[in-house]
């Protein structure tokens, strides 16, 4: 190569660190200013919530739970009562009081013959003490590492890379939960989320999802669990379920098929909102057609940068008619939807690209009015927790938060 090139090579390379670490030290930055700020406006305003509604889906019973304390209750009364066996996946475990009330109901449960299986995320359990997640011999434990490989297959960066961000547990085979709840004495009391209890036939959607991922990650000392078939064919109440493994990511079509069937409203409630190209045009062309699309978002969550990308969008989204509503004061976690009070979704994932593209997540899609009626209602109860975004408002927002938007926006593929 000859010596004029080395010079502009440099360049070259200089300019491309700099565009890496531009964004990087951005996000860094708006970590330590939201640490400071949520030390002085912490999110603990008391927000309101639905009390449990019951309600039939085909020949399944479902109750939908919008506050922590009311599911954990739920949740540790099944653990008190199972019989034969558990089966109980969680993202985030905490090891504080609530961490240790299910510990304790896991332990005494497997004391008395229970067969008892956990999967936990390793990674993102890394804060927590290890000593915690040290149970009782009967109790079977799948950690899901940091790194992981599938022997005998290529394993590419998404395959190895996807964290298991699922929710699950499922009692006798009979009593399922799914939805966006983690363990934790602040979900219990702090965070507005919301979650679902099962009981009926569609809990083999459940089972088969947390039988099908011990199966295909347990170690070599764990005991595989059968897989059961199912004679329900169309069923009402059915998991969508994302596995980067084998490159499945279902709850991305899901959510476009029944963006784009909508004729009358659309209300999205979102922890972390950083829609794609494909989603954010649906909803825009949505509301074109005459939709009523409302999105509920918290207006600070506990991921400052997921913040700033989705505001990246907000401009786009409301030129096009798009509504956007800032839940305020409080951390709003639920991963919910309603299309036209027809259909509804509760899970685990949210829409951004790690959910849609990158973890392990689960989400039920209902196709049933009566649970869409009841998730409807409890979005009109958070608007009350919310103000609504105007065009005008954001247009005038500051020119230093555009140069922050623009600066953390090479930041997306990665959220």
């Amino acid at each position: 190569m000859s010596s004029h090139w080395v010079p502009v090579r440099k360049i070259l390379q200089r300019a491309a660190g700099v565009a890496i670490a531009t964004p990087v030290v951005t996000g860094l930055g708006l970590m330590a200013a939201e640490k400071i700020r949520r030390n002085k406006y912490p999110l603990d305003k008391p927000f309101p919530v639905t009390p449990p509604k019951v309600e039939a889906v085909a020949k399944n019973e479902t109750t939908v739970y919008t506050y922590g304390r009311d599911l954990y209750d739920a949740m540790l009364k099944d653990i008190e009562n199972a019989q034969h066996q558990i089966l109980f996946e969680t993202f985030i475990w905490k090891a504080d009081e609530v961490g240790e009330e299910f510990k304790t109901a896991l332990t005494n449960a497997a004391q008395r013959g229970v067969k008892v299986y956990i999967i936990y995320d390793g990674f993102a359990n890394l804060v927590v003490s290890r000593k915690f997640f040290n149970f009782d011999p009967a109790i079977h434990v799948l950690k899901f590492p940091w790194i992981h490989t599938t022997a005998g297959h290529n394993v590419g960066p998404i395959r190895s890379s996807g964290r298991d961000h699922r929710k699950i547990m499922v009692v006798d085979d009979e009593i399922g939960y799914v939805g966006g709840y983690n363990i934790g004495s602040l979900y219990a009391t702090h965070w507005r989320d919301t979650h679902m209890r099962i009981q009926g036939p569609a809990v083999w959607e459940l089972r088969n999802a947390f039988v099908d991922f011990w199966n295909r990650w347990r170690t070599g000392q764990l005991p595989a669990l059968p897989v059961t078939g199912s004679d329900r064919w169309r069923p009402t109440l059915r998991a969508a379920r994302n596995s980067p493994a084998e490159l499945r990511f279902p709850i991305r079509n899901i959510y476009l098929d029944a963006i784009e069937r909508a004729t009358s409203h659309i209300l999205i409630s979102q922890a972390y909102f950083i829609p794609d190209h494909d989603i954010r045009d649906a909803l825009m062309k949505a509301a074109a057609r005459g939709v009523d699309v409302r999105i509920l978002i918290p207006e600070r969550s506990n991921h400052v940068v997921a913040d700033w990308l989705a505001r990246g969008h907000y401009s786009s989204l409301l030129k096009g008619g798009v509504r956007i509503f800032l839940y305020e004061g409080a951390m709003i976690h639920a991963k919910t939807a309603t299309v036209d009070s027809h259909w509804s979704t509760i899970g685990s994932a949210n829409i951004d690209r790690l959910s849609l593209t990158g973890n392990y997540e689960i989400n039920m899609e209902i196709i049933d009015g009566g649970m869409a009626k009841i998730l409807d209602e409890i979005f009109a109860t958070d608007l009350t927790s919310a103000r609504e975004l105007t065009l005008d408002e954001w247009e005038g927002r500051s020119v230093w938060n555009i140069i922050g938007e623009r600066a953390v926006a090479p930041l997306g593929p990665l959220l």
